[in-house]
């Protein structure tokens, strides 16, 4: 280990000093919260997670022996954002992200998943999605809001951003009208609940996903609530009885055969937090598939 100590390494996400837009892979803040139906407070999530990364920044990954150090990111800062304002919010985020090659986003409430799909979309046509989650997400209106963070999916599917055919929800368990679950699976959508996972292995439930995908463009979209509140507390919207960490972890090591075209870890909410647990969580979730994406694509050269 070289270099400064963790505690005073640069504020970036890996501690990167690299800020070009034109870097193979970009990580950006999208500190907004406003589709909050619970707790806010995902608006500080983009600094603590480039935070709690420095945890993360010496060595190698244990399992892909990719080097953090090499991968090939920048950190181009946070989004402009309209305050107080969801539609124009959206309407920034949309258009500030059509200008990465390959977007790491980090939220900010699940809302802002909704922008980025759009301009994925208009360049990539609907997508695979590979969603994380508590909640399914796919209400019609979250608390008399369209544009709410319980939305997201009903109106990615109704715009036609994604493929509900090949979109798989992992790690759900919170209350639902049943009318809702029905509408989503009536639309081809895969949910695997907590549950499920608890009572697969990784292995399986990787293979599940691939077998869903498939070989088409997808994107990842990761909200923390996924996890357990006993290993992710500082989130505005948390359920018990979700995935471990070393479970999302597992699963993510196994996906690096899907063409991911992009990415976001987004609800994670520090004033909840405790020990920083959450926002390491968050953090490392976002490493694995950096460094997934990394080993996936050497292997390929």
């Amino acid at each position: 280990m070289s270099g400064a100590p963790a505690f005073a390494a640069h504020s970036s996400f890996l501690a990167t000093s690299n800020t070009a837009r034109t870097a193979p892979v970009c990580i950006a803040g999208a500190p907004h919260d406003l589709g909050v139906s619970n707790r806010p407070g995902a608006r500080f999530g983009p600094q603590a997670i480039r935070t709690a990364s420095r945890m993360l920044i010496a060595g190698c990954h244990p399992t892909f022996h990719v080097e953090t150090a090499r991968l090939p990111i920048a950190d181009v800062g946070n989004f402009e954002i309209a305050l107080g304002d969801i539609a124009k919010s959206y309407a920034l985020i949309e258009q500030q992200a059509a200008a990465f090659a390959h977007l790491v986003t980090l939220g900010g409430d699940h809302g802002v998943t909704l922008p980025l799909l759009r301009a994925l979309a208009k360049k990539r046509g609907p997508l695979g999605l590979v969603h994380f989650d508590a909640h399914v997400d796919t209400w019609p209106e979250t608390s008399g809001q369209i544009n709410g963070h319980g939305s997201v999916f009903y109106q990615a599917i109704e715009e036609g951003l994604v493929d509900p055919s090949r979109m798989i929800q992992i790690g759900i368990r919170s209350p639902v009208e049943r009318e809702v679950v029905e509408w989503t699976l009536g639309k081809g959508v895969t949910i695997l609940s907590a549950q499920d996972v608890h009572a697969m292995s990784m292995a399986e439930v990787a293979q599940r996903i691939h077998a869903v995908v498939g070989a088409q463009p997808a994107y990842l979209t990761f909200d923390i609530d996924a996890l357990d509140p006993a290993f992710a507390p500082g989130t505005g919207t948390p359920e018990i009885g979700g995935l471990a960490t070393w479970q999302a972890q597992a699963i993510l090591r196994r996906l690096g055969g899907v063409d991911f075209v992009g990415m976001d870890l987004v609800e994670v909410a520090p004033a909840y937090d405790t020990a920083e647990i959450t926002a390491l969580a968050g953090a490392t979730m976002i490493w694995e598939y950096l460094c997934m994406r990394e080993a996936a694509r050497q292997a390929r050269t």
